[in-house]
């Protein structure tokens, strides 16, 4: 039988990049990520293509943040300049993602924007709509929408065909659920809200894989061009639920919360960091995943050459 193995260009790292700040900022809960400066995150995502990544997923922090999540959209927007500058440095050398919520942008840290203390979702889709267009303005080859709004593909999809980016695809966080493993993601990210929650946008940790499956339908029916599962471990079942019921590629996100635990652990001796990081990869693949996203991509794309 044929066993699964995992390729450097089937991972994409997630990286951050941070406005206002001289050198690159470490973030506590997750050891080795740090909240980049341009000149920084240009030199990181140079050494991942060199390693053989498959791509880069930018996440942006702004200096200034509005109810509306202004600068997701700026042209000078942090991620759009960050697009700008990996594009004029990589070209189409590498795939270069960008995520597409307003929570790192917005002053609330909600995921669109609020009319009576909840998220309005079609006011959101507009938005949505117009960062989708200068995120492929600025230069990614793909946007990934992760807000979970009901609708957000199609209003995407019709945003950027309207504007001349038909060619653009997208990668919807199809299965995105409301996990408690995205804490370390919220301090890198600058973008945990402020009140409440949001387990009215995202699934339920308990419900069926069918009704993740009715999420991807529904994507796919407004345009998505692969789906994805977010966070990867704990959703394995799903993974291998979805690649059996689709014909587009499968994304998973192996996030945060799952990288700082298996960080803490090595650290403590309890366990082979290598051997922890690889396995869980594998395991990630094997359940169906064409693609990892994964913070562990650069590093674990030279011990995959290494072994080879």
């Amino acid at each position: 039988m044929t066993s699964t193995r995992v390729q450097a260009a089937d991972l994409v790292l997630p990286m951050f990049v941070k406005e206002g700040i001289a050198d690159p900022a470490p973030v506590s809960s997750m050891p080795g990520v740090v909240q980049h400066t341009l000149d920084s995150l240009r030199k990181a995502a140079v050494e991942a293509v060199e390693a053989g990544v498959g791509g880069v997923l930018l996440f942006g922090v702004p200096a200034a943040k509005d109810a509306r999540g202004s600068q997701a959209d700026a042209a000078d927007g942090i991620v759009n300049r960050a697009l700008e500058s990996l594009r004029a440095e990589l070209g189409d050398a590498t795939v270069l993602v960008a995520d597409l919520c307003l929570c790192e942008y917005t002053d609330h840290g909600h995921c669109g924007i609020l009319s009576g203390g909840s998220v309005a979702n079609d006011e959101t889709l507009a938005r949505y709509a117009a960062v989708a267009v200068a995120q492929a303005a600025a230069g990614a080859h793909v946007v990934a929408p992760s807000g979970m709004m009901d609708g957000q593909v199609g209003a995407i999809r019709s945003g950027l065909d309207e504007a001349g980016f038909a060619e653009i695809p997208i990668l919807a966080y199809s299965a995105k659920y409301a996990s408690c493993f995205y804490g370390p993601f919220r301090e890198a990210a600058e973008g945990a809200p402020q009140f409440g929650d949001r387990e009215g946008y995202q699934q339920d940790p308990s419900r069926s894989v069918e009704e993740a499956l009715r999420e991807v339908a529904l994507d796919l029916a407004e345009g998505a061009d692969f789906v994805m599962v977010k966070p990867a471990l704990a959703y394995l079942d799903v993974i291998r639920a979805l690649r059996a019921a689709v014909d587009v590629p499968v994304a998973a996100y192996q996030v945060s919360g799952e990288y700082a635990m298996i960080e803490a652990a090595a650290a403590q001796g309890w366990l082979d960091r290598r051997r922890a990081v690889l396995e869980t990869l594998t395991a990630i693949r094997r359940a169906g995943a064409d693609v990892v996203l994964t913070y562990w991509a650069a590093e674990a794309a030279g011990w995959l050459a290494a072994s080879r």
